[in-house]
């Protein structure tokens, strides 16, 4: 029983991981089809940012749930106005540009912040579980996935940024028609995936570290997992995290992470051969 409820708690925090780092990418992906290849960089900055503001003696709530965020927004502005916004349907000078972008950052960081890793302490210690001991931090990761997933699709559903926001992916020169500020959409749009990316690098600064080429550990997982959820960015997330997540864990568990990895590429596959669409590409098109 304890070994179980264990185990379960080990695939919803793979779920919930998958989900965190995903979120941010699938926004962008989903409502701009814009292929930001920079997203794990987005996530590095938002844990140097965390970390840097803990320790110049901010409070870890505020650098996690503000600084984190703030930092990655006003850099997502500046890459949509400079980069981003003169590429609109081009995808591979978007591929290319982005990916550029990715390499500058790491190498500012590199530069100005160094190449050895840095972390500060988890907020919280640990439970027991039966024979065996928890990390509070590790529900803290599953809570945080479901209150962001929450909070974005009331975002997404019940405001006028998610409606005009949800008909301009879906025909932008409609939604121009009809008075929409298109670039104003899609800088927000920008702005919101950078927020997500940048408190999700927060979230996983305690657990592990930051370092310049922290992005990298991040970018395969979210990119394979937005393909598979197809375009819905919030309902494709979620399906694609519960599923590939869940296949993931249940792989290392019985196995070795290395197997879990190969695991978790090779249920995407099959997926996207049954499902050349994504998930939501086939099902759920009515929703956000």
């Amino acid at each position: 029983m304890e070994l179980s409820l264990i185990t379960a708690i080990h695939v919803l925090y793979a779920v919930a991981s998958l989900f965190l780092i995903t979120a941010g990418l699938a926004v962008i992906f989903g409502m701009m089809g814009v292929i930001n290849f920079a997203h794990g960089e987005f996530l590095m900055v938002g844990g140097f940012a965390f970390i840097l503001a803990v320790q110049a003696g901010v409070n870890t709530w505020v650098a996690m749930l503000i600084v984190a965020p703030l930092v990655c927004v006003l850099l997502g502005l500046v890459v949509e106005r400079l980069i981003i916004r003169h590429l609109y349907g081009r995808t591979v000078e978007t591929i290319l540009a982005t990916w550029g972008l990715s390499l500058l950052l790491i190498g500012i960081a590199s530069v100005t912040l160094g190449y050895d890793q840095r972390g500060v302490g988890q907020p919280f210690g640990s439970i027991e579980i039966g024979a065996y001991r928890e990390g509070i931090y590790t529900f803290f990761v599953i809570g945080m996935a479901v209150v962001v997933a929450a909070l974005l699709y009331g975002l997404l559903r019940w405001t006028s940024f998610g409606l005009i926001g949800r008909g301009t992916m879906e025909n932008a020169a409609m939604a121009w028609a009809l008075g929409a500020d298109v670039k104003r959409i899609y800088a927000q749009t920008f702005a919101l995936g950078a927020a997500l990316s940048g408190l999700a690098g927060a979230i996983f600064a305690p657990i592990a570290g930051v370092m310049p080429v922290s992005g990298t550990v991040y970018i395969a997982k979210a990119f394979i997992t937005v393909i598979s959820g197809g375009p819905l960015p919030l309902t494709g997330s979620v399906l694609a995290s519960a599923l590939l997540g869940t296949v993931s864990e249940i792989t290392t568990i019985v196995s070795t992470p290395v197997m879990g990895h190969v695991a978790l590429l090779a249920a995407a596959i099959l997926l996207l051969r049954i499902l050349p669409s994504g998930i939501t590409g086939r099902f759920f098109r009515g929703g956000v």
